[in-house]
């Protein structure tokens, strides 16, 4: 069993670690400074708040794939540096920009985002070992979730003592550092055994975007949609009991507990199946809705939170593990986008069972969100054959066959 001391100590991953949670955090806090800045700044709506940040998302979720392939083709610092200038501009100017021109600059800036959680989980995957790597991206996964909690809310924090505009330039100072800092770093994106196999040729996408692949992918949209529903039906939730004030506690609660949840299971001696946990996450979020003021959610949330970050690290493990590493790149920030994507569709799905129902309709339709992903995910795996190496490259067949011996140890992803 590998130690989280045993991952920390492999050279260079503390300071990946430590710069990807600064830029990650200031990323997951830019739709709310962008919402405060049309909200206080332009005194316009929530929906034309909401307007430009789906502008900024679906910038992400496109750019995520033609990002990964350039860092496949030209490298990493080619890359960040052709994200990091326009981000420094666009947050620049964002105080100054009116609102139409606004929507498009967001668009070109998610477009343009600099690709910091999939560089990560590429150089994790380069960096460790086979029995190294659950631990590494279950604490990758803690740092996600501790940016979570951190940025949004130094975000809203900042906006009530300065105002949106700064607030906006100290988001963008923060993800500009963090790309500078990972370019100074310049971490490994392929291991040593893999640059060999990656230079004989780039696979075809049909190759390693297969079944398995796309079950993989599926529950990474499932488990961001079921998340977003969440933080939808907690509030919706205290705002019928008139303790929407508390809604900030309870994500609270819900993020640490997703860490002590991560840690636990990095820390585990075998992983779980993708599907299971998955399907576990969607089980426990239904009855979530049964709680009906601050406290009682706070112990609902319970247990969705342990069981977030374990669901999160597994299907990034995995992506990296079914991934030839000439692709990583691709196939990393196809993930990424698919998570984007799934973010952005959890709120209108919640919100509209909300609206039809209850709060609690808001937990059933995530826990529903994630059960149905975790089936797909489970029967698109089991229509797949474990894959088996050909005679394509030795890297690629390498690849290949460190996959089928993960696959024959857990069954499936």
């Amino acid at each position: 069993m590998t130690s989280f001391r045993q991952v920390l100590a492999v050279p260079g991953m503390t300071p990946l670690l430590g710069i990807s949670l600064l830029a990650r955090a200031a990323i997951t806090a830019d739709a709310m400074a962008l919402t405060m800045y049309v909200v206080l700044a332009l005194d316009m709506s929530y929906a034309a708040a909401g307007a430009v940040v789906a502008a900024l998302t679906a910038g992400v979720a496109l750019g995520g794939p033609l990002l990964g392939r350039m860092i496949d083709r030209r490298g990493l610092r080619t890359v960040l540096l052709a994200t990091v200038v326009p981000q420094l501009v666009f947050w620049l100017i964002v105080p100054v920009l009116p609102y139409v021109i606004l929507l498009g600059a967001s668009f070109a800036a998610g477009l343009l985002m600099v690709p910091v959680q999939s560089v990560t989980r590429q150089a994790i995957a380069a960096m460790t070992t086979a029995g190294q790597r659950r631990a590494a991206f279950a604490l990758e996964s803690v740092a996600g979730e501790l940016s979570y909690i951190v940025g949004p809310a130094v975000v809203i924090l900042c906006a009530a003592k300065v105002s949106p505009g700064v607030v906006a330039w100290g988001v963008g100072a923060a993800i500009v550092a963090g790309g500078a800092g990972i370019a100074l770093l310049n971490p490994p994106l392929r291991a040593e055994d893999e640059a060999d196999g990656a230079a004989t040729g780039r696979p075809r996408r049909r190759e390693w975007l297969g079944a398995r692949m796309v079950a993989v992918l599926t529950m990474g949209f499932g488990v961001a949609m079921l998340l977003c529903g969440v933080d939808l039906a907690i509030v919706a939730t205290l705002q019928e009991a008139g303790q929407v004030s508390w809604a900030a506690v309870v994500v609270a609660v819900f993020g640490v507990t997703s860490v002590v949840g991560g840690l636990v299971y990095g820390a585990l001696p075998r992983p779980m199946p993708t599907w299971l946990l998955l399907g576990l996450l969607g089980l426990v979020t239904i009855p979530a809705g049964l709680a009906h003021d601050w406290p009682w959610l706070c112990v609902a949330v319970i247990g969705a939170g342990l069981l977030t970050a374990p669901t999160l690290s597994t299907v990034s493990d995995v992506v990296s593990r079914l991934t030839p590493a000439s692709v990583r790149g691709e196939a990393t920030g196809l993930h990424s986008s698919v998570a984007s994507a799934g973010f952005a569709l959890g709120s209108p799905v919640v919100g509209v069972a909300i609206d039809a129902s209850v709060p609690a309709g808001g937990f059933a339709a995530a826990g529903l969100a994630g059960l149905l992903a975790a089936l797909v995910g489970y029967l698109l795996s089991r229509r797949s054959p474990a894959p088996t190496s050909t005679p394509s490259s030795d890297g690629l067949a390498r690849d290949r066959g460190r996959i089928g011996r993960y696959l024959s140890q857990d069954g499936a992803p």
